[in-house]
């Protein structure tokens, strides 16, 4: 006798709780849209671009017609209508990264990830705008090493939408360290962008599981009215 496995029904999916989404208690995220790996002409992708590797192809054009578009599109909506705004950035504080964690030095060292560098500097058509919140992380998610916690606390927002790079490490880490505290984690699917294609499906199927939402712009465009 055949038996429905995880192929046909997610059992996890059936213990996921209904929330209202309330547009005064939202906030976007825009998680490490910066030079040092966001921008083809950054660290990255000249790095790449030098060893003749077409493993950042996916990455950045993804980036440059899906994510920075996407992300656009949500950052003038949410400025409009008075919304929640916080970039999350990631690097070191000095060039020789010594407040990282050791894992994570190499990584800000070789790409020139610090603050007052180039690399450190959000994308060009992103920038945050005077009065918007800028937290830098030197982790993978930003609870870890941030008071973002206490920030979004403070300016009451509990309600998040994940937007940047990298799917599968910083937005994937962040939303999920969101959601264990409580908060409403929307993944927003057409705003993030990763390595490569199946990673980042992989990313959003297991992340709508347990952890929260996956919406695309357009459904979030629409549910805020933005």
């Amino acid at each position: 006798m055949a038996t429905e496995g995880i192929d046909n029904v997610d059992y996890i999916r059936a213990y996921m709780t209904e929330r209202p989404v309330i547009f005064e208690r939202s906030a976007l995220l825009i998680v490490d849209m910066q030079n040092a790996t966001g921008s083809r002409s950054g660290a990255l992708g000249r790095k790449m671009a030098a060893e003749g590797s077409t493993a950042t192809d996916y990455r950045f054009h993804r980036i440059e017609t899906l994510v920075q578009p996407n992300i656009r599109r949500m950052l003038d909506g949410f400025r409009e209508k008075g919304g929640g705004v916080i970039y999350i950035t990631i690097g070191a504080a000095r060039p020789d990264a010594a407040d990282a964690p050791p894992h994570m030095r190499k990584f800000f060292a070789t790409t020139g990830n610090y603050v007052g560098s180039r690399e450190h500097e959000i994308v060009e058509g992103l920038e945050p705008l005077d009065g918007e919140f800028v937290v830098r992380k030197t982790s993978i998610g930003a609870f870890a090493s941030t008071g973002l916690d206490h920030l979004l606390r403070s300016m009451g927002w509990d309600t998040l939408f994940m937007t940047g790079i990298s799917t599968n490490m910083c937005v994937e880490t962040t939303a999920r360290e969101a959601a264990d505290r409580g908060y409403l984690v929307t993944m927003v699917e057409d705003a993030c962008a990763t390595t490569r294609k199946e990673l980042h499906g992989s990313t959003m199927e297991n992340f709508k599981r347990l952890f929260g939402r996956v919406r695309s712009t357009d459904e979030v465009m629409e549910e805020l009215a933005l």
